[in-house]
């Protein structure tokens, strides 16, 4: 089993990237190399999370093993001896031979860095240029690049200028490595604490009003109004570009050096648009630059630009819309079962999607209603009070993890009772849950933040290639810094316990921090302490209330917006519904149509055509005898025909006094 567990981790960790990049991005509509790129960035940060577990119980093993070998007379103080339990180590099965955690982490941590802070910057401005070309984009991406870089230049190089010129500072390379390290796993672990304040308790508190049948109702009341609004105004901005579109494509002929340019913002462009602006071409036409003033390349690139951030604003809007509006009537429909005698769940609307055979026959409805109805609503209180208990304890250890005489930290006391009796899989699956809940709490909250309409990761794959590359920063800013943070809670950091032990192959990729004392002393212990302040600000909901003051529309109980604006969603959801009622009603009665006439319309139509032509015939000898004899055994049928195919939508109605059987009474006709 030696190095077995890294390399099944590595590929399911792989395949878990895919599936969620899969869910937020486009495969076929989105460039490959922002694919590929994001892929790889999420994937090694996830990478670093599942496999650090493996890293502590090799580490804890090479501990053990060394203790056994070493007495403390021959001891040289390198390392402290242990005393194991019976003097005997046993291998964990998913021991990884020495000398292949140091070159596994020191190629992930830094192919991470070179992601974040040089390729997926560049891609970003590459994404969102407007360019033509690929050199064209690849200049405007290093035009707004150059600010970014030149920060950093700047930066490093007036700080190696100083070290030069003091007598005090001998760095070496490794020191400079290190300095490098500390100040990225700076920026991320000031990061890292707002979002980890924020995350462990909305995460716990969103699971328990998940239980609410009434809070999810009107919270996706208040959301529908939101995202009205939003789809109101991205259709606007979209008939407004699509306007200077037409201006332009009709100003730039056939013939002229600028109409490929054209073309290339015609294709990005919704079909609809493309057909109706090709129908009012005159490409006969010749240009006349004296005559006429054409755009610039310039202008072009900037309205190319906004074609391709208004078509995906729109699509992802329309998208979000339908998935919104089964939400909504799926959690009507719970509200409308939870009373039902019979105990099966009835559905307003059949799915649109066809279902899974296996899961029909296992998931029938009076296991859905069970499910929807009575065990859902205790499973998400029970998972929200696990949860809960979670979150005090990281916070809790946060706050204490620099002590080591008492240990304070509770996730230092669980991994140092394991490691006294070396139970590996209990010090494996300890270490994977602690980090993995940190994960959670992190990465949950890069996926709901929302940066106005420039960050926004929107699943059924409308996430726009900005996103995903930004994402991508992130993670790899922020998993360092979480590992580190994860070490130090554990105590197997020997920067926090004090201790000459033998370090993780992970903390010695990162080298001591011993060189920054301030950083490692200071910073690293008690910034992380503010996560208290952060989970009150959160629990009271205070940065909801400062963006609500200011303008800024948050779901909140109290609000009188917040109650206008699930009056509105509740109506635009009524509307909705009565709209989808009245289309499944026309397709119910094209239906009954073919059921009941769709056997007689070929012999119909052929008994008509043959009584047109003895019509035809027999006029000519006889024009006094009356046509009406020779169709009225097909004019019933003709006007049922008729009738029950015209689908005229009223203006508004009351959906309970329509008869349902629009074919049981005749006296209409």
């Amino acid at each position: 089993m030696s190095g077995a567990a890294l390399g099944l981790e590595i590929v399911f960790v792989f395949f878990l990237a895919l599936f969620l990049l899969h869910r937020y991005g486009d495969f076929k509509k989105q460039h490959r190399l922002v694919i590929i790129a994001t892929l790889l960035a999420w994937y090694l940060c996830f990478l670093i999370v599942f496999i650090l577990p493996l890293d502590v119980s090799t580490t804890i093993y090479n501990r053990c093993k060394l203790a056994v070998n070493s007495s403390p007379a021959e001891s040289n103080g390198s390392y402290v001896t242990l005393a194991p339990s019976k003097q005997k180590c046993f291998k964990p099965w998913s021991y990884i031979p020495n000398g292949i955690m140091p070159i596994f982490w020191r190629v992930v941590y830094w192919t991470s860095q070179f992601l974040t802070w040089i390729l997926l910057p560049f891609m970003q401005s590459y994404a969102r240029s407007g360019g033509f070309s690929i050199t064209g984009k690849i200049k405007t991406a290093l035009i707004e690049n150059a600010i970014y870089y030149g920060t950093y230049l700047l930066i490093f190089g007036a700080f190696l200028i100083y070290v030069a010129v003091n007598p005090n500072f001998n760095l070496q390379w490794n020191q400079l490595q290190t300095i490098g390290i500390a100040a990225a796993n700076t920026w991320g672990l000031f990061l890292l604490v707002l979002l980890l304040g924020y995350g462990l308790v909305e995460i716990p508190r969103s699971h328990w009003n998940g239980a609410k049948r009434g809070y999810l109702l009107m919270k996706t009341y208040f959301k529908a109004a939101k995202l009205m609004t939003e789809k109101a105004d991205a259709e606007e901005n979209l008939e407004d570009i699509m306007e200077e579109v037409r201006k332009v494509s009709e100003s730039i002929k056939y013939n002229h050096p600028l109409r490929k340019c054209v073309d290339t913002i015609l294709k990005k462009c919704p079909t609809e648009y493309q057909e109706r602006m090709g129908r009012n071409m005159d490409d006969y036409e010749d240009f006349d630059e004296r005559q006429n003033s054409y755009p610039s390349e310039k202008s072009l690139v900037k309205l190319h630009k906004q074609v391709i951030y208004s078509v995906q604003r729109h699509r992802r809007t329309q998208v979000q819309w339908q998935i919104l509006l089964e939400q909504a009537f799926y959690l009507e429909d719970v509200a409308k079962n939870e009373t039902s005698a019979t105990r099966q769940f009835v559905h307003t609307f059949h799915s649109q999607e066809p279902e899974n055979k296996i899961i029909q026959y296992f998931y029938t409805p009076t296991v859905e209603w069970y499910w929807e109805c009575l065990l859902r609503p205790w499973f998400y209180r029970v998972l929200a009070v696990v949860l809960a208990m979670f979150s005090v304890i990281v916070v809790w250890s946060e706050c204490t993890f620099f002590s080591t005489k008492p240990v304070l930290s509770l996730f230092a006391v669980f991994i140092q009772l394991a490691e006294k009796t070396y139970n590996y899989i209990y010090i494996e699956m300890a270490c994977f849950l602690t980090i993995f809940f940190l994960s959670i709490c992190v990465y949950s909250t890069v996926f709901r933040i929302r940066v106005f309409n420039y960050y926004y990761l929107a699943s059924h794959h409308q996430t726009d290639a900005y996103s995903l590359l930004f994402s991508g920063m992130l993670f790899c800013r922020l998993t360092p810094p979480l590992c580190l943070n994860f070490l130090g809670l554990t105590h197997m950091d020997a920067t926090i316990s004090h201790k000459n032990a033998q370090p993780t192959a992970y903390t010695s990729i990162m080298g001591s921090m011993r060189v920054l004392s301030f950083i490692a002393d200071g910073f690293y212990i008690y910034y992380p302490m503010l996560v208290v302040i952060l989970c009150i600000a959160t629990y009271f909901s205070l940065g909801t209330r400062c963006l609500n003051l200011l303008g800024f529309q948050q779901f909140m109980g109290d609000s009188e917006m917040t109650s206008d604006l699930i009056d509105e969603g509740k109506e635009l959801i009524r509307r909705e519904k009565r709209k989808r009622q009245r289309q499944e009603e026309g397709e119910n009665r094209r239906r009954e149509w073919k059921e009941r006439y769709g056997n007689r319309d070929d012999s119909t139509r052929n008994r008509v055509v043959h009584t047109d032509q003895k019509e035809s015939s027999f006029s000519e000898t006889n024009s006094n005898r009356p046509l009406s004899k020779y169709t009225r055994s097909n004019g019933r049928t003709e006007r049922d025909r008729i009738e029950l195919l015209q689908d005229a939508e009223p203006l508004d109605f009351n959906a309970d006094s329509i008869n349902d059987d629009p074919l049981e009474s005749d006296s209409g006709r």
